[in-house]
């Protein structure tokens, strides 16, 4: 029997999962809900947490292990969905994501619930990738901004409603049930797929045994992408914060990384299967897109991160308040991103992409200029353009990306994509912060940092200088991310083929 080709093997996965695809996409939404929820829930439920178990010294681990953990997956999931298929690799990221979350319910100290939460994003990384992956194999070309824009509305209602959810749960229950009420929400999704997900069979070369598969697996490349990326993502993650940038340990942890970096090319090159194939980076059109959404990652950090702290400290707001200027973007990104394939189908994926970019670095570039102290729509009015620009910006380039490719490249693909937006996200939380607490040590001689000086004017002994100094702080971050969003432009212009070599469905 003669091999398949990329294209009748989509349509082999397609008409496999069409029967059941409503009940397949309702256990898809409820996967992508639970990953982008327990990035955000445990935000607000920070003090009772600690008043509980202790432990305030290290608390931020409990977001950058479960981030860390899901980041340095990612490569790997996508190699064994290729590998195996998509099935059993989301039918044990989210077994795997269901154990961390019931182990995270009844840990007895913050070192065990740091631990347990690492073991979540082992997990996690497995349902992030899977589902995009997945979403590209169920649906034709024509039908995939459809779906694409459900997860997107999906992920950024269940991001921005975390910390909302996770402050109720622990002012009103307990923060354990933080944890608690993934159970049953991951039970109905993994029932979900065990049930309705079929996948066409693959074939094997004449005499392939359980060996032959496991040596298709790159386990060693595995472990040393795992312990690379854990490794830098800590520096960036702890550096300027646990301790100095050019102290022993960021310096120790840079170097080790950097080790590993060679170890990682050296083991890659030889593997028959490596984790992370060379094609990755040497087709034009997944190298670009990869370094654009790695700068999306970047420029989002400063609405997600600094946005809520501007509202905060410079327009006065309660909490409430601020996060709804935080969250408007969620109302216009979706609904862009569904109107994206109008756009795209007349001028392409590359040009609908540098028309949202581009506006967005235009909107990015006018966040400095706006009045001082200002009033609240200002900020909203802006973030609601963003979320728009951005939706034009990231759906064609997924799904331009994942159209590129066949059905056994499109998880080492997608995870590719997914693994530099998550880095991009790392490093600009590193960089901004640095930028940030830098301009408030310019203005502010030196006093203190962003943290610190948020504290105090939270507590009503921060001076209008201070006010004013952090609102110079964000300025300047939001200047930062819009040279990441003239950076992604550059690259699509000049990387990216202007016409997409798509294959047919």
């Amino acid at each position: 029997m003669g091999g398949t080709t990329p294209a009748t093997r989509d349509e082999a996965a397609q008409q496999a999962g069409t029967r059941h695809r409503g009940a397949v996409v309702a256990a898809l939404m409820l996967a992508m809900a639970l990953a982008a929820l327990d990035s955000t829930i445990v935000s607000t439920a920070v003090p009772q947490i600690v008043g509980d178990l202790g432990g305030f010294s290290v608390f931020s681990w409990l977001f950058s292990g479960y981030l860390l953990a899901v980041t340095v997956t990612l490569p790997v999931y996508g190699k064994l969905s290729d590998t195996f298929g998509r099935k059993p690799v989301l039918v044990v990221g989210a077994a795997v994501f269901l154990l961390g979350s019931l182990l995270c319910a009844v840990a007895w100290n913050m070192g065990a619930l740091i631990a347990f939460r690492i073991v979540q994003g082992l997990g996690g990384g497995a349902l992030q990738g899977t589902v995009q992956t997945l979403a590209a194999d169920l649906y034709p070309l024509k039908e995939r901004p459809r779906i694409q824009s459900k997860l997107s509305t999906v992920w950024a209602v269940s991001a921005v409603a975390g910390p909302g959810l996770g402050g109720v749960l622990a002012a009103y229950a307990d923060w354990r049930w933080i944890f608690l009420v993934n159970l049953p929400i991951g039970a109905v999704a993994l029932w979900l797929i065990v049930r309705h997900l079929r996948e066409p069979e693959r074939e094997s070369a004449p005499g392939a045994g359980a060996s032959a598969l496991r040596a298709r697996v790159d386990w060693a490349g595995a472990l040393a992408v795992f312990a690379c990326g854990g490794v830098l993502l800590t520096a960036l993650v702890q550096g300027g914060v646990a301790w100095p940038w050019l102290s022993a340990p960021s310096l120790a942890l840079f170097g080790t990384g950097l080790a590993l970096v060679a170890v990682v090319v050296v083991v890659e090159r030889r593997a028959a299967e490596p984790i992370i194939p060379g094609w990755v980076w040497r087709r034009r059109t997944i190298a670009a897109v990869n370094l654009a959404l790695g700068a999306l990652g970047l420029l989002m950090v400063a609405p997600t991160v600094f946005l809520p702290t501007y509202a905060q400290s410079v327009l006065g707001l309660a909490p409430v308040a601020a996060g709804f200027v935080l969250s408007v973007w969620t109302l216009s990104w979706p609904v862009s991103a569904a109107f994206s394939q109008h756009v795209y189908r007349r001028i392409g994926f590359r040009d609908t992409a540098l028309l949202g970019i581009g506006t967005a670095a235009l909107i990015l570039f006018a966040f400095p200029f706006l009045p001082y102290p200002g009033e609240a729509w200002q900020p909203a009015l802006l973030m609601l353009l963003l979320g728009a620009a951005l939706g034009l910006f990231q759906l064609p380039l997924i799904v331009g990306v994942q159209s590129t490719v066949g059905w056994a490249e499109r998880g080492t693909t997608t995870a590719s994509v997914l693994f530099c937006r998550q880095t991009g996200q790392t490093v600009g939380a590193s960089v901004f912060g640095a930028v940030a607490n830098g301009v408030l040590a310019a203005r502010l001689g030196g006093a203190g940092d962003l943290d610190s000086v948020t504290r105090a004017w939270d507590a009503g002994t921060a001076p209008e200088a201070a006010r004013r100094a952090i609102a110079d702080a964000v300025h300047a971050v939001y200047l930062g991310a819009a040279c990441a969003a003239a950076l992604a432009f550059l690259v699509l212009l000049c990387v990216a083929p202007r016409r997409f070599p798509v294959l047919g469905d």
